[in-house]
């Protein structure tokens, strides 16, 4: 476990982001829970996650939410709602077009109306049974209930909070860098040991935050983005670490299989930047075939032998949405 470090010249390194390697639970446990409610959290908590990671959207008022996208009608009961009706348009965000209820046409009193439902029940229909029995927390309250969490276990739990579409809400007249900045300042977390970690697709995002807060920063990065030694070196001025689709560590070949580790791990920690890769789901449907356990896609594969994959690649932490079975493996591997 790594505490604190000076990496080159071009920024001071911050707190470690969590124990090393780590199992970050992916919107809570969601695999076992609808994913961005407290139970979410709680459950991966409870099966002994090392940080729980959630997204934040605003809504009409500024205040930040954890859902995965701004457009609600996917893991709410939005729909079900008479009275918001009228609010039902087409956006396009991120370039792409989506119709449905936006956060950030709804004022906070109007999102706490709604219920929280599964986003996948084909997938996950033991989720389903969870359906409506929780609302959308807001930041706030989820740093809330982790500090309690902490206290009750014994033991710090962090936060890696992802910054959803910040030009997009810029562009609205609702950035996020300061309802964020204040939500860590009320509960204290602003500072390099917090155990709170912040992250974005949007690097211009994360070099003003740089400027604004010691929490540790990770740049999140997709198939297809620039993973090469210009790319890594701009990275390291701005963040302590990248979050990377798990394509771009452990390649898949033609029918599905994992293939050899490419070098991104390795030229990533000669810059002093760790390793995060997301998203490890257990069902087969998102498992390489070497990992599937039957042919039912929701059924459940190997994703310890997973999660062992990427620990023999090296990397720093799991993403995952069942933080239990990808424990089992860090376990193992110690």
């Amino acid at each position: 476990m790594s505490v604190l470090t000076t990496g080159p010249p071009s920024r001071l390194r911050t707190a470690s982001l969590v124990v090393t390697p780590a199992v970050v639970a992916h919107r809570g446990a969601s695999g076992y829970r609808p994913e961005h409610t407290l139970d979410a959290y709680r459950t991966a908590i409870r099966l002994g996650a090392d940080a729980i990671e959630l997204d934040v959207v605003p809504t009409a008022d500024g205040v930040l939410l954890a859902r995965h996208e701004n457009e609600l009608s996917l893991t709410t009961d939005v729909a079900a709602h008479p009275e918001l009706a009228d609010r039902r348009t087409t956006k396009v965000v991120d370039g792409e077009t989506m119709t449905g209820w936006f956060a950030e046409d709804l004022t906070l009193a109007e999102v706490k109306t709604l219920a929280a439902r599964e986003r996948r029940p084909g997938l996950r229909p033991g989720n389903t049974v969870h359906d409506g029995r929780e609302g959308v927390p807001t930041l706030n309250e989820v740093l809330a209930m982790v500090g309690a969490e902490s206290v009750r276990r014994g033991r710090a739990v962090g936060v890696l909070v992802e910054l959803k579409s910040p030009p997009y809400f810029d562009a609205l007249g609702l950035s996020l860098d300061e309802p964020l900045l204040a939500d860590l300042r009320r509960h204290g977390l602003d500072h390099a040991r917090s155990r709170v970690t912040l992250m974005s697709f949007d690097g211009a995002v994360l070099r003003r935050l740089a400027r604004r807060t010691l929490v540790p920063l990770v740049q999140l990065l997709d198939v297809g983005d620039p993973v090469d030694g210009p790319a890594l070196d701009a990275i390291e001025e701005y963040a302590d670490a990248i979050g990377v689709h798990q394509d771009l560590v452990l390649p898949r070949t033609a029918d599905g299989a994992l293939d050899e580790p490419t070098r991104l791990v390795r030229d990533a920690h000669r810059r002093w930047l760790d390793v995060y890769v997301w998203t490890l789901r257990a069902e087969n449907h998102y498992l390489p075939t070497e990992h599937r356990v039957g042919d039912d896609p929701a059924g459940l594969g190997d994703l310890r032998g997973l999660a062992d994959a990427f620990l023999d690649a090296g990397v720093d932490g799991l993403i995952t949405d069942h933080p239990d079975l990808a424990i089992r493996a860090v376990v193992a591997a110690a």
